[in-house]
């Protein structure tokens, strides 16, 4: 799988801190196995966000594009309108299943406003900015995303991968 990450944090694209979720992020993708195939960090301005989603989106280079940052309550916290600029069709279950599993150990996980959704043949994931919580994300989502890009890809056979976990 070809992954893109995209960090939203205006003093990290200021260089007045430095990256730590994307980073983390693209360590998580390389141990699934899965290739990333291009990173960058943008202000928290929507044209600026919504313009690389476009851009990685349209080029077809990447299956999966993970933003981090800007999914908060904060005036400047505009990645979800961005997201949601570019996207076709919305993938809620992604974002609900994420704040779902966060709430129990942090209240405070019911103040994302992060989304996902498609653009074309490409799935866009808005992670939230914090380390930890990018990771925590990540970890929920991961064991669906291999087989949601066969299903956005039209991969033969992807419809008969549906299945149950154990238990």
């Amino acid at each position: 799988m070809r992954v893109s990450i995209l960090t939203v944090s205006d003093r990290s694209s200021r260089r007045e801190r430095q990256d730590a979720s994307g980073p983390m992020l693209r360590e998580m993708a390389e141990a699934r196995g899965w290739v990333v195939v291009a990173t960058d960090i943008v202000p928290d301005e929507k044209l600026q966000i919504s313009s690389r989603l476009r851009e990685w989106c349209d080029m077809d280079v990447t299956d999966l594009v993970l933003t981090t940052g800007g999914t908060g309550f904060a005036t400047r916290d505009v990645t979800p309108e961005a997201t949601r600029d570019v996207i076709e069709r919305e993938a809620p279950g992604l974002a609900e299943a994420m704040r779902a599993a966060a709430f129990p150990h942090n209240p405070h996980a019911m103040l994302s406003r992060g989304m996902a959704g498609i653009r074309g043949k490409t799935l866009v994931v808005n992670l939230p900015g914090s380390p930890k919580g990018a990771k925590e994300g990540l970890e929920v989502i991961s064991p669906a995303l291999p087989h949601a890009i066969e299903l956005i890809r039209g991969n033969p056979g992807a419809e008969s991968g549906h299945r149950h976990l154990p238990g």
